[in-house]
């Protein structure tokens, strides 16, 4: 090995560079960059990291950000399926949460189809209005880890259609389907309709779903329907109810699924559904329960 070589090898060249974010005003940043440099250059070294490699590296990071746009978020994309989404979401949550009598819902990845804003909606509303899928009648509470209800707490909904689609997904389309905000009762209670999620493929067209491809991995996501759930005082939780009979719950690509998620969906017949709306053809429905843990002080 020459002496070039040798020398850009060396642990001196990790303390050199190091060394160079000594003026840094910023603590917690600072931190974060000695930690991201003594790690990238451990890597290097120990994979013995190719020229072209890196390139490459480097062509597929640019190719993620070219992915994105107003709709498509690659760059989520790239960190759920490589678990770093789901392990910042689990940090969180243990660093902003108190104890309490009952453990907090768990939070599990937003992931790239969330759309801020979505509408206000009374309780009881459709939100899968105008899109496939089989109807599905959601209910449950709201509670804090002592099982108190929280009134006026905030659900804000969003899923894919009964094909597994996003509206974001759909070309052309610039309405919002599937989604809605709506608070709880007195009581804490919620109640709402939707469809019954699927499952479904990430996207594949790019990038990420390239890598996806070559490491042999399995694209798919159980069906699911996504919320985050808030209140005042509380620590808000982002989160899934799963389907407890989808395909991929153990292989989820993003890594999202917590047992304690899996939720039944229940078919039941033509006719007076729980919350006396008459229905035409069959209908499922499904019940959970959020408690959302006090912030700490």
């Amino acid at each position: 090995m020459s002496t070039h070589t040798a020398q850009a090898c060396a642990p001196e060249l990790t303390r050199e560079v190091l060394a160079t974010l000594e003026g840094a005003k910023d603590a917690r940043f600072k931190h974060i960059m000695s930690e991201l440099v003594t790690r990238l250059h451990d890597f290097v070294r120990a994979v013995d990291l190719k020229p072209e490699e890196w390139i490459q590296a480097i062509e597929f990071l640019t190719a993620t950000g070219k992915t994105c746009d107003p709709k498509r978020q690659e760059f989520i994309l790239l960190s759920d399926t490589l678990g770093v989404s789901m392990l910042v979401v689990a940090l969180a949550q243990s660093r902003a949460s108190a104890t309490g009598a009952t453990p907090a819902t768990e939070a599990t990845v937003q992931g790239p189809y969330y759309w801020e804003g979505a509408p206000e909606r009374a309780l009881g509303d459709d939100l899968g209005e105008g899109v496939p899928g089989e109807p599905a009648f959601y209910s449950g509470r709201v509670l804090d880890t002592e099982g108190k209800p929280l009134a006026g707490a905030l659900l804000d909904i969003w899923s894919g259609d009964g094909e597994g689609v996003y509206d974001m997904q759909m070309e052309g389309n610039d309405q919002m389907l599937a989604r809605g905000r709506i608070r709880t009762d007195a009581e804490g209670r919620y109640w709402f309709w939707s469809i019954r999620p699927s499952y479904y493929p990430i996207p594949m067209d790019g990038p990420v779903g390239r890598m996806i491809d070559r490491l042999g991995r399995d694209p798919n996501r159980p069906g699911h329907i996504h919320m985050i759930v808030s209140a005042p005082g509380h620590v808000p939780v982002t989160t899934h109810l799963f389907v407890s009979d989808s395909p991929y719950l153990d292989t989820d690509v993003v890594f999202g699924v917590r047992p304690a998620l899996i939720v039944p969906f229940e078919k039941k017949p033509a006719g007076t559904a729980e919350d006396g709306r008459t229905m035409a053809t069959p209908y499922w429905t499904a019940r959970y329960d959020f408690r959302l843990a006090p912030q700490r002080d």
